[in-house]
């Protein structure tokens, strides 16, 4: 319960008229006050790559420009001015703010301007013939009315309103995240798929080669008829699989279209392995990160805000104070009416006190708490799951960095498997069937390379949204500290 006290000397008159004022400044805002709860979490996040490497800049909210690509790049300024998704939580911080706005305003009296002109005839009373009065009757004043916030009602309000436009805004920034990380994992995927069309091409051209080659022997008695139906049936399998990647591309340049608010968004194709890969996070990351994200800020902001309507449904239960003035002039005669014989005024206090309501205000007391301990373990949720994504996060960078160096080796391993084989064949001392093996396992082994890039840089990504944009040198020196 917050008080605020007031002291100092008046004169008799000015306290009198200043009674309300001093109410009101004296009272207490009824509830809780808030205190961050507090959530046990590891210091450090488990599962750290080992080696240390040196932390990108600190550009929390433009991560993606760590991955030096001017495409990239462009595709994320058109989807943060046109997406729709983005659209809408900027409107609806534009309604929280404006919310907040007309909590604020309650705290203050109202003034409004009233104007009134009338003409009547008033019932004889003399009982003569011809009796009775007409007249004309005018009126300007100025009103006002103030509610006395002694309970705190309307300052708990307006905590609550201003921690729901702060939750309105870190919601935006959870869907800028959210888009920002749908983009770039799209458009990943869209890079890789170019090179795995690219290699299918590759394949599938080389397979059409050597389908010619066989046909030919075939025709001149060297060859025989099961060669030619085994290339044939590669050739058909490279063909459907380059048909099912371009439909894949298809619907990840969709998919992007979408995001960027571009209907038939085209991209030349690219290659993912050009892609440079952001820096290795350094070893010692702090679990404090987390406390910026905007999941996290978001939660807890609207925490703050359950915990300050608890004392709006408490104060509901107290009196409730009011001030009401005018002041004006009143007269018969419009020309009359500024003039200072016919000023009027007039100064009320107003009390209603809550009697008998069947337990309805005390239940609504029971149901901020009740949001409130909702609202907690909201926010402690936000804070495990945040917690999760980054050691999930790490745990996939990890893997897919220490895969790289195997899945190279492996690609070139079948590449100089796939020389041999078309010299052996090509020698006599091998059959088709094992130049088809190798074939097989090269194409694999091309692909999966192509695949675990991709995974190195989608998991980058994850960790880059995981920790609300990446790190900081200061950052990495406050949680060394602790």
């Amino acid at each position: 319960m917050t008080c605020f006290a007031w002291t100092g000397r008046l004169k008799a008159w000015r306290r009198a008229a200043l009674a309300p004022l001093v109410l009101a400044l004296a009272g207490c805002a009824l509830g809780p006050d808030y205190r961050r709860p507090a959530v046990e979490l590891p210091a450090r996040f488990p599962g750290e790559p080992a080696a240390t490497a040196e932390a990108p800049p600190a550009m929390p909210h433009r991560w993606w420009v760590q991955f030096e690509d001017a495409e990239l790049n462009r595709l994320m300024e058109l989807a943060l001015r046109h997406n729709s998704d983005l659209l809408q939580a900027a409107a609806r911080v534009e309604q929280a703010e404006a919310l907040l706005r007309e909590a604020r305003a309650a705290q203050w009296p109202r003034l409004d301007a009233e104007g009134a002109a009338s003409r009547g005839r008033s019932t004889a009373t003399t009982g003569l013939p011809g009796g009775g009065l007409t007249a004309n009757s005018f009126r300007l004043a100025a009103t006002t009315s103030f509610e006395i916030d002694f309970w705190g009602r309307l300052r708990r309000a307006s905590e609550a309103a201003r921690a729901q436009a702060l939750a309105s805004r870190y919601g935006h920034e959870v869907v800028r995240q959210t888009v920002a990380g749908l983009v770039a994992q799209s458009y990943f995927s869209l890079r890789a798929l170019d090179e795995q069309i690219a290699l299918t091409r590759e394949t599938l051209r080389t397979r059409e080669e050597a389908l010619r080659l066989l046909r030919l022997r075939l025709q001149s008695g060297a060859g025989g008829q099961l060669e030619v139906d085994q290339a044939e049936g590669l050739r058909a399998d490279a063909a459907l699989q380059l048909r099912e990647l371009e439909r894949q591309r298809a619907l990840a340049q969709s998919r992007l279209g979408l995001l960027t608010g571009q209907a038939g968004l085209a991209l030349a194709e690219g290659r993912v392995r050009s892609l440079p890969l952001p820096p290795t996070p350094p070893a010692g990351l702090p679990s404090s990160l987390l406390e910026r994200r905007p999941d996290v800020r978001q939660a807890e902001q609207l925490l703050v805000s359950a915990n300050a309507q608890i004392g709006v449904a408490k104060a509901a239960m107290f009196p409730t104070l009011s001030l009401t003035g005018l002041a004006g002039g009143q007269s018969a005669e419009l020309s009359d009416l500024l003039r200072s014989g016919s000023r009027i005024w007039s100064l009320g206090f107003g009390l209603t006190l809550p009697l008998f309501d069947a337990g309805r205000r005390l239940a609504q007391t029971e149901q901020a708490e009740a949001r409130q301990r909702e609202a907690l373990a909201a926010y402690q949720g936000a804070v495990q799951a945040a917690f999760k994504d980054v050691a999930d996060a790490l745990a996939n960078l990890r893997a897919a960095r220490e895969s790289q160096a195997d899945a190279e080796a492996s690609e070139r391993a079948a590449t100089r498997a796939l020389d041999l084989a078309h010299k052996r064949y090509d020698a006599g001392y091998s059959g088709y069937l094992e130049l088809l093996d190798a074939q097989r396992t090269a194409n694999s082994a091309r692909l999966l390379t192509v695949a675990n890039r991709q995974a190195q840089l989608a998991a980058t990504v994850e960790l880059f949204k995981a920790l609300g944009g990446g790190w900081r040198d200061d950052e990495l020196a406050i949680g060394t500290a602790r």
